[in-house]
């Protein structure tokens, strides 16, 4: 069973702001096809008419500013996210890491899930933001931005409005969390070296690979979750939803009944599309900005290759290693022997 190790290499702080700059960054990019995603898991009627329709019909009646519908409730969305994420997984993971700093796969599959959860409970109103702005059209919009939106649904539709459809966020985190995480944290026999071995295009089609997975596993769960997000009885034509229902279990249901099963990946084409690229611009970008990290930490050589600095101990954190360096640096002031660069 493979095992992943803990590397403290990058302070709290670095691994936030990597997370958030490459997160930002592949949202950004995708969101075209997000938007188109979502329209056809609602069940506009943008969608009647297939994927390369659906790009025509939302220019047409949008403009190019309807691509980029609901994109800043989701960068938002992605600073809290990151932050409890990184903050539950480091706690989960501690309690199950043994003695010198191993987990195995399932346990850290599982704390991935749970910290997952514990992410989307604290930014799910700005997911259900993201699907009104998106569901809606522009040019005749019933919410304008993110803070009003936020406001209207809680004042018209009740503080329970903005996590309709959390239940599907749990229920699906665990396909996502397992597809994902053993995908990727098997990469090293799939590419027979380590994963800091790893060159951006490796970095790249290893994220395409795990998102590919996770996504076909937890997509029923994520085309239910939007259309419960976006159904209102005050919204015209009940926010845009194909089918009316009552609850969860009643619009898988419904759906089924009335769009057959395979519409539960309704915008799967769009969704492969979006994530594939998203996943591996978020690793990619990631890898570099943490390259940046470890380069001013002093642990590489140079932020465009993994070449380690030598002579320094990888085992220290950044600031035992900050110590480390100012200590001989001390030692050695004014002395006539080689500079602290040249020792290390």
């Amino acid at each position: 069973m493979a095992s992943v190790k803990k590397d403290n290499r990058l302070t709290s702080s670095q691994s936030f702001m990597c997370v958030g700059f490459a997160g930002f960054f592949s949202k950004t990019v995708t969101s075209p096809l997000e938007v188109v995603k979502i329209k056809s898991q609602v069940g506009t009627f943008h969608c009647k008419r297939g994927f390369c329709q659906s790009f025509l019909l939302i220019y047409q009646h949008e403009g190019l500013r309807g691509f980029w519908k609901g994109n800043l409730a989701s960068c938002l969305r992605l600073f809290p996210y990151t932050a409890v994420h990184l903050s539950a997984y480091k706690k989960i993971v501690h309690l199950h890491m043994d003695q010198v700093g191993f987990i195995p796969q399932w346990r850290a599959i599982f704390a991935g899930g749970l910290a997952g959860v514990a992410a989307a409970l604290v930014t799910y109103p700005l997911e259900v933001v993201e699907t009104r702005l998106i569901a809606q059209n522009c040019r005749q919009p019933m919410y304008i931005g993110v803070v009003h939106t936020l406001s209207k649904i809680y004042r018209s539709e009740g503080l329970l409005a903005l996590y309709r459809g959390f239940s599907l966020t749990v229920l699906g985190a665990f396909p996502f969390s397992i597809g994902c995480c053993a995908v990727y944290m098997n990469l090293d026999k799939l590419w027979q070296e380590p994963p800091f071995r790893f060159t951006p295009l490796q970095n790249f089609i290893s994220g395409c690979l795990a998102a590919g997975v996770s996504q076909a596993l937890s997509y029923p769960f994520e085309t239910v979750k939007r259309k419960m997000q976006a159904q209102s009885a005050r919204l015209p034509h009940f926010g845009g939803v194909d089918v009316h229902f009552n609850g969860m279990i009643d619009c898988f249901i419904q759906v089924v009944r009335n769009k057959g099963v395979l519409s539960l990946w309704n915008g799967l084409t769009a969704n492969t599309l979006k994530i594939v690229p998203c996943f591996g611009l978020l690793y990619t970008c990631f890898e570099m900005c943490k390259q940046v990290c470890l380069y001013r930490n002093g642990y590489i050589v140079s932020p465009l290759s993994y070449k380690l600095a030598p002579g320094v101990d990888q085992s220290l954190g950044p600031y035992e290693l900050e110590e480390v360096k100012r200590y001989l640096k001390n030692r050695n002031f004014g002395s006539g022997e080689s500079s602290f660069g040249n020792r290390w």
